[in-house]
């Protein structure tokens, strides 16, 4: 289905767009501003230049069909989403419920997916202005599921609003591990404050880890490497493409294309500058190498829209030459020196990664939602969340239970 009218009931107008550019900016950005979780890859920004740079777009198996739900002419909820050929690019992986299918003559692709192309961010999927358009928001998507006569659809990375919602519409749930750093020092008595600076920060861990980053962190001083930090307009079009030339050297050492395009972050550069830190390591006045991490903003507790905090994300790295431990600094010690400095709340490491709990990444669980069209393959798909669900929860108290800071 492309654009148009999707379902008209109850006052409430949806409409499908092939592409973000058919939905007003600014009220979608507005209906951002009012969720719990509003990270900056949701804006409207961010996502449209997904599509415009060629990077999500029909070419590499990302269909765009953003859903967004109208009453009275105003914009009551919205999201992304898109058909999806294949399952690069999510970090929550089907590929088995893909073969599962194959194997039994049916198609799992196209699927539906609700999710930031590339990004495995947690935060607010479901734009909605309240409780109500959000269930309707969720309904309206099954809908379009059932219309469409995809296998499954899927929401990647959703807060606990997303959940109740999707869980009050039959959706199945799945979990995962991610790992994020905050910035908490415990003080005697109870409570917590922020860590003063670096030193103060490797104070709170335990002896072997604190000395493990300091002879990491001595190897990148000792081979003659420096860090600049620049932030969002300082950030020039010649550190822009030397960060590019990093990010896509990556992925082709690897064997694969980079997932993101050079006009992708050419249009972040101009219309999220804000966003964006880089850092760049450079050595006898030369640049070697870098890593971009974002930074966004979301209430401090409960009640707290106009308490906002800083949240800052791990994102991409590239180098033009080895040297030992250049990674762990680049992507992890600059930005938590930065991130103190700028009294930033939590930064999130990206997917994956039990290395980055040495870093003081301690382990968070994440979720995702399902459904699957086939009766069958959702009783199958269901119990195997449950029993997954069970060696997750096993997984996160193992891990916790190693933590690498010090008891108070």
């Amino acid at each position: 289905m492309g654009s148009g009218v999707a379902m008209a009931e109850n006052g409430i107008i949806a409409r499908v767009s092939p592409s973000l550019q058919e939905v007003d900016a600014n009220a979608w950005n507005a209906l951002l501003a009012r969720q719990a979780h509003p990270t900056p890859f949701m804006r409207h920004e961010y996502l449209h230049t997904l599509e415009a740079s060629g990077s999500a777009t029909p070419h590499t198996g990302w269909t765009p069909r953003h859903l967004t739900l109208w009453q009275d002419g105003q914009l009551a909820a919205a999201c992304p989403l898109y058909l999806k050929n294949h399952s690069y690019g999510e970090y929550v992986f089907d590929w088995s419920w893909a073969r599962a299918h194959a194997e039994h003559g049916l198609a799992y692709y196209p699927k539906a997916l609700v999710a930031v192309p590339f990004t495995p961010v947690p935060g607010t999927r479901l734009l909605a202005q309240d409780g109500a358009a959000r269930a309707a928001l969720v309904q309206a998507l099954r809908g379009w599921c059932a219309q469409a006569g995809v296998s499954s659809l899927h929401l990647l990375f959703v807060t606990a609003e997303d959940r109740a919602a999707c869980a009050a519409a039959g959706l199945m749930q799945r979990e995962g591990v991610q790992f994020h750093w905050t910035n908490q020092a415990p003080v005697p008595g109870g409570g917590t404050r922020r860590y003063r600076d670096f030193e103060d920060f490797l104070a709170h861990l335990n002896q072997d880890k604190r000395k493990k980053i300091r002879q990491e962190r001595r190897r990148v001083a000792q081979a003659g490497v420096r860090f600049r930090w620049l932030r969002g307009a300082d950030i020039g079009p010649q550190d822009w493409a030397f960060f590019y030339r990093c990010y896509e050297r990556t992925y082709h050492e690897h064997g694969n294309p980079p997932y993101l395009t050079r006009g992708f972050f050419e249009h972040m550069a101009a219309h999220m500058p804000e966003a964006w830190v880089l850092f760049i390591a450079e050595r006898v006045g030369q640049p070697i190498a870098s890593s971009l991490i974002a930074v966004g903003a979301e209430p401090a507790g409960a009640g707290g829209e106009k308490d906002l905090e800083s949240v800052a994300y791990g994102r991409y790295w590239g180098a033009l030459e080895r040297v030992d431990c250049l990674h762990f600094e680049a992507c992890y010690y600059q930005p938590l020196q930065w991130c103190i400095a700028q009294g930033v709340r939590r930064f999130e490491g990206g997917a994956q990664g039990e290395h980055k709990m040495a870093r003081a990444l301690l382990p968070v669980a994440t979720q995702s939602m399902h459904w699957l069209a086939h009766p069958a393959f959702a009783a199958a798909v269901d119990d195997f969340l449950q029993r997954e669900a069970q060696g997750v929860g096993d997984y996160l108290a193992h891990l916790q239970a190693h933590s690498p800071l010090r008891a108070p």
